[in-house]
């Protein structure tokens, strides 16, 4: 085996991923004091500043989905039962014991079983449950032309507490992320692949040897 510098995230996913971590990150941030867990900004600039980076984050998401769409990536998230037990227990034994990774990350291959069931769940359950209450709550009261609310009579609590859930799970979500990244080769190898684009992987010899061929 034989270890290359390989370009697995290209620089929009890069810039998504960055993006997306800080929007979160503030969106917490302005969350918590909203609901008055501490003062930073002041109640009205916390909403209002809330509300604007809501925006800026359903914007990255749309982008997001057409990139998704357009290279194909979606297909790094098609869930697989392939290796995933070998997975979970690496996880939660094998790499405390210094096992191998059970499953080669490749420039096709990004995710490993778990990680494609959990960011697939991510992507299309926990982000929505977020999204959809949070502009529910936004909106509840829109006036239309005739200056009549169009939506307001059904109950506020049940959706501030579906976002308040969300929001906590994604933030659960963040930290979990975060602490995996240690578990690449170094501790911040996997970070550093995230903000070069490059990560070390390993390659059979004869295949390196067939490209040197092919070019």
């Amino acid at each position: 085996m034989v270890k290359k510098q390989v370009n697995i995230y290209k620089r929009f996913e890069r810039f998504w991923h960055w993006t997306q971590a800080s929007l979160i990150i503030f969106l917490a941030i302005t969350g918590f004091e909203i609901h008055g867990s501490f003062e930073l900004f002041g109640f009205e600039k916390a909403v209002s500043f809330h509300q604007k980076t809501s925006f800026a984050l359903l914007g990255l998401i749309a982008f997001a989905i057409f990139w998704h769409i357009t290279t194909g990536e979606w297909r790094q998230y098609i869930p697989t039962t392939h290796k995933l037990i070998d997975q979970i227990r690496y996880y939660l034994f094998g790499m405390f014991r210094g096992e191998k990774h059970p499953v080669e990350k490749t420039e096709l291959s990004k995710l490993n079983p778990l990680q494609r069931l959990i960011y697939l769940g991510f992507k299309i359950v926990l982000i929505p449950i977020v999204v959809v209450s949070g502009l529910l709550y936004m909106f509840h009261k829109t006036i239309d032309i005739n200056n009549i609310v169009v939506i307001s009579k059904f109950d506020l609590e049940p959706i501030a507490t579906l976002h308040t859930l969300g929001a906590y799970l994604l933030l659960a979500f963040l930290i979990i992320h975060v602490y995996m990244t240690t578990t690449g080769q170094t501790p911040l190898s996997n970070i550093k692949a995230m903000i070069t684009g490059y990560e070390e992987i390993e390659q059979e010899e004869e295949q390196q040897q067939e490209k040197g061929n092919i070019s």
